[in-house]
């Protein structure tokens, strides 16, 4: 270990942060979760981030790899081990203006990006908080504002520079590496840290965004016309409903339609929109041109205690009604946890399904039920919890890894189909045979 140290001490250009320190407390967790790690390494270069893996691997430390922060499961930071912190390759820039094509640093966040781009008129569909990261989304799905019209985050990645468990640099793309680049279009990070990626930006206007608002009595008639509408819909119109909201009442809460419009058109804007306000009453509606950069919000972190578990799946066509019935029954509850369902759809649903790690792709909804409080108020809410999910069995399937809170076997048996997973674990087996990117949706090299 101390030669170990002794040489990332020579090589590594960026901090090294150790209990102790000043900035250890900070450094040391992740927005969703607290840690006590050996070491919290902040690199100013793709060297510098070589030099950590070395160091974690020739320590035999566990690895933690954060960008924004944000995994449920906790992914960001660890106990006795390595965390290899990107927040400083953060950089932005366009490098080809005729075909939009952008290069982000691997610690950036979408917030960082949609300000930088806004610049040029220039967008990417990512997901809808300004401080996630872009390597964990992007690297997991990326559903986000526009995702019927543009595709997953993912979708729209063209080039990866990625450090391998070796210390290598590769760069992954449909010409290079084309397995690893199929693979961590939706693998996670089994396969290595990327240091940046290239996305092909589109020309953006203003679009039209925000909220109409129904009655909780109104529910199960709004969602099923919700959905109905969106079979039909533009796909310049992504759309999710939330309802059950604790902080809002409840059972009581009002259903919140959330739209975006991919346009700055008045009369096509109210062509698609205006059949969600005849749905039913609607008590609030705040629908307005906004600049795209304004749709994604400020990422809260939970006060320390605060425990926040969502649960993820996705449905098909034939399965919306009986979904959704059963979760506007299950919100209308005592106790109900918080719901969420997206569209996808569209441009997602047109891409192959092998043709990317992101296995989900003729999914019409993904949906998402999230308890939160202290732990006991989480324990206690479990078993009301399990009863929605084991009625919604026979009707959903899969799981999307950006809303789960934990990593279980079954956890990546729903995230990746077996064949799937038999790819994936190949290219593991290449990339990564010692699984030292383990702190993920695992996918073991056997």
């Amino acid at each position: 270990m101390s030669s170990a140290l002794e040489t990332l001490r020579r090589d590594f250009g960026g901090d090294i942060v150790e209990p102790g320190g000043t900035e250890y407390a900070s450094a040391s967790r992740s927005v969703l979760a607290s840690g006590s790690p050996a070491y919290v390494l902040r690199p100013k270069s793709v060297g510098d981030v070589r030099a950590g893996v070395r160091f974690a691997a020739g320590a035999g430390l566990p690895l933690s790899v954060r960008g924004g922060g944000h995994a449920f499961a906790g992914f960001g930071t660890n106990d006795g081990g390595v965390v290899i912190d990107l927040s400083m390759l953060a950089k932005v820039e366009i490098i080809d203006h005729e075909r939009h094509l952008v290069r982000i640093g691997g610690g950036a966040t979408w917030g960082d990006v949609a300000a930088a781009l806004a610049q040029h008129g220039l967008a990417i569909s990512s997901g809808d908080t300004k401080s996630v990261g872009v390597g964990g989304l992007t690297l997991t799905g990326g559903i986000g504002w526009k995702v019927r019209k543009y595709g997953l985050a993912l979708d729209n990645m063209v080039t990866a520079e990625v450090v391998t468990a070796g210390g290598t640099v590769e760069q992954a793309s449909s010409e290079n590496n084309p397995e690893l680049f199929w693979a961590i279009r939706g693998g996670g990070g089994n396969f290595g840290i990327v240091t940046a990626f290239e996305f092909v930006a589109h020309p953006t206007t203003d679009v039209f965004h925000g909220k109409i608002a129904f009655p909780a009595s109104e529910a199960a008639t709004v969602l099923q016309g919700w959905a109905d509408h969106l079979r039909t819909a533009p796909e310049e119109l992504t759309s999710t409903a939330d309802f059950a909201n604790p902080f809002a009442g409840g059972p009581e809460a009002p259903v919140e339609i959330h739209v975006a419009f991919d346009g700055d058109d008045p009369e096509l804007a109210a062509e698609a929109i205006d059949p969600i306000r005849r749905l039913g009453t609607v008590i609030d509606d705040d629908i307005a041109l906004k600049p795209y950069a304004d749709t994604l919000v400020d990422g809260a972190t939970p006060p320390p205690g605060i425990r926040f578990v969502p649960r993820s799946a996705f449905v098909d066509n034939e399965s919306v009604p009986e979904v959704l019935q059963i979760l506007a029954e299950a919100g209308a509850s005592e106790g109900s946890p918080f719901i969420s369902v997206r569209s996808v759809g569209g441009a997602v649903s047109r891409v192959p399904d092998d043709a990317t790690a992101y296995a989900h792709r003729q999914a019409e909804l993904m949906f998402v039920t999230t308890i939160a409080g202290p732990g006991p108020v989480v324990e206690a809410a479990r078993p009301a919890l399990e009863a929605i999910w084991e009625r919604l069995a026979p009707h959903i399937n899969g799981a999307y890894a950006n809303f789960l809170a934990s990593a279980t076997e079954e956890d990546v048996a729903a995230i990746y189909p077996t064949e799937t997973h038999k790819r994936l674990a190949a290219v593991k087996r290449r990339y990564d045979p010692a699984n030292l990117f383990a702190r993920n949706h695992n996918i073991r090299p056997q």
